[in-house]
């Protein structure tokens, strides 16, 4: 038997009837403090296009650049396309990742991978044969 979740104590239909002020006593400290300051004009522009689409009850995807703002409960259940610098990325948003940003979930960062040094590189790459 699965066990259920529960976010610092409140079952997942507790936590998706609360208001925003309610679920900031549940959030950490920086998150708590992020969320009092208010959100940013891209951020409420995210937001209303998210209850928009609660409204109509539609499985859209919502593109955003917006990578700085905190997974609040209104979000549970969509996918959001966020912007990864090249291209756009799908992220289900799940009750785990409650009050984390969203751009902790698209990195954007890639490994490089360096291969032999070029001519004219370094000094020594002069005794290697041009062929």
């Amino acid at each position: 038997m699965a066990k259920e979740f529960t976010y610092r104590g409140k079952t997942v239909q507790e936590i998706k009837n609360i208001s925003i002020e309610q679920f900031l006593s549940l959030v950490p400290a920086r998150q708590r403090r992020s969320l009092k300051r208010g959100f940013t004009p891209a951020q409420i522009k995210l937001l209303e296009k998210i209850r928009k689409v609660r409204a109509t009850n539609q499985r859209k995807t919502i593109k955003t650049h917006c990578r700085d703002i905190i997974i609040v409960p209104e979000m549970l259940g969509l996918t959001l396309l966020v912007y990864k610098g090249k291209e756009f990325i799908a992220v289900n948003i799940i009750e785990d990742m409650l009050g984390h940003y969203l751009g902790e979930f698209t990195l954007n960062r890639s490994r490089v991978q360096h291969s032999a040094p070029g001519i004219g590189a370094t000094r020594s790459s002069a005794a290697v044969s041009v062929k």
